[in-house]
């Protein structure tokens, strides 16, 4: 049995309507976990819907880390000036660009990546395998999975939230777009971080970076 306390409890969680509550929890027998994911589901579906229209407003987000050793600058599209100016999209921003300088990502999405940016990794991939003494039978499939991680660890949207592992930067910004109703598009970000490319003592500020916005 669906009861009201459910229905509230899964509303407080997801920020979803009262009614898609119900549904959710329904569709899922009452189970909450899988009543979470039918409702990310459903945000999925309708970020889908507005991917293809104009999003040309927005914000230039910055956010300095330790005491300005680590610097990123972001632009973040949404289709209104309205919008934007919202404390939503703001702490969107603000997340992203958190995001960014803790997690470092080289490129926002994965057709950003060069054609021979990927075949390199591919070659040192390939040759991996072979001196781990893989067959080389599997050793394309291995290097094909090994690829997507590869994604995963450079590509702003593939990346695990730092503030919620249990989902991607595409899910967040999904997630977002399905509650404020418009599109959303990450345009562009630098990073910058203290003496990059330097050669000294290395500190690792990208893991302060995460302590500092997970805690």
């Amino acid at each position: 049995m669906i009861t009201a306390g459910m229905v509230k409890e899964l509303r407080e969680s997801t920020g979803a309507g009262m009614m898609d509550c119900k549904k959710a929890l329904t569709e899922t027998n009452g189970d909450m976990d899988k009543a979470v994911d039918f409702l990310r589901e459903k945000g999925l579906a309708a970020a889908a819907k507005k991917a293809g229209r104009v999003a040309a407003e927005g914000l230039v987000e910055s956010y300095i880390h330790g005491g300005g050793r680590i610097g990123v600058l972001l632009e973040i599209n949404c289709e209104t000036d309205f919008v934007a100016k919202t404390d939503g999209f703001k702490a969107l921003a603000r997340d992203i660009a958190m995001q960014i300088a803790a997690a470092n990502p080289s490129y926002v999405s994965r057709s950003e990546v060069p054609a021979s940016v990927v075949e390199h990794e591919r070659e040192v991939l390939r040759a991996q395998a072979l001196n781990e003494g893989k067959p080389a039978n599997i050793v394309e499939k291995m290097i094909e999975g090994r690829v997507e991680k590869y994604y995963k660890e450079v590509c702003l949207l593939e990346q695990v939230f730092i503030k919620d592992t249990d989902k991607t930067v595409t899910q967040l910004i999904n997630e977002s777009i399905s509650k404020i109703g418009e599109n959303i598009n990450i345009r562009r970000f630098t990073r910058y971080q203290l003496g990059e490319g330097i050669e000294k003592k290395s500190n690792d500020f990208a893991a302060e970076v995460m302590a500092a916005v997970t805690k």
